[in-house]
Order: structure tokens, then sequence, then C-alpha cells
């Protein structure tokens, strides 16, 4: 699977309304360490089934990431119909966030 771009407009129709698991990474374009989990956030989309992964860039979409808190990046959250259930700050391992989703 690939991983869906989010933004104010698709925001809750890809992760509110979603009745399953969703990983959204919230990063920036200018953000070192989101650079570096880029590539694990891809592999998680293409290796796990069931899971919808998405990224919201937050200077797109500032009003998301401050409702949801987000005073670093990356920040990783993983919600569960609607509702978040897991939340990384930083660089996280792969491993983290596949026990996380499952």
């Amino acid at each position: 699977m690939s991983v869906t771009s989010l933004n104010g407009d698709n925001f809750n129709s890809e992760v509110l309304e979603n009745t399953g698991k969703v990983l959204v990474d919230f990063y920036a374009d200018w953000c070192g360490p989101c650079k570096m989990m880029s590539p694990v956030i891809d592999k998680i989309a293409e290796e796990v089934e069931g899971v919808k992964v998405c990224k919201l860039n937050v200077d797109d979409a500032q009003e998301i990431a401050g409702q949801y808190g987000v005073m670093s990046i990356p920040t990783i959250m993983v919600f569960e119909n609607g509702e978040v259930k897991e939340k990384f700050v930083g660089v996280t391992s792969k491993q983290e966030l596949l026990d996380a989703i499952k």
C-alpha cells in the first residue's frame, strides 16, 4: 500500500472516520529527523496490511498539528477508530511502530 498524503481537506475522512488503524507521520520537509523516518514509514506502508499509513506536513496543516499537540517533529500517532492510541515523538524504531500497530 502507498502512503496517503493528508491535508486539512482529507484528514477527517482518511483518519478520524476510518474504522481501522491509521499511522500518521506529522513531519516537515526541512526536518532532518523527519527525513530519517521517511524510509521507515514508507517500508511500513509497503509491508503491513490492514493499516493505513499517512503523512501530514505540519507546515501545510498547522491547525491540525496544533489540535493534536504536535510540538516537536517527527511525531507519529497511531489512530484507531478515530482516536489516538499511541504517540511517538522523535526518531522511532521501525519495531516500536510495528508493535504499536499490531
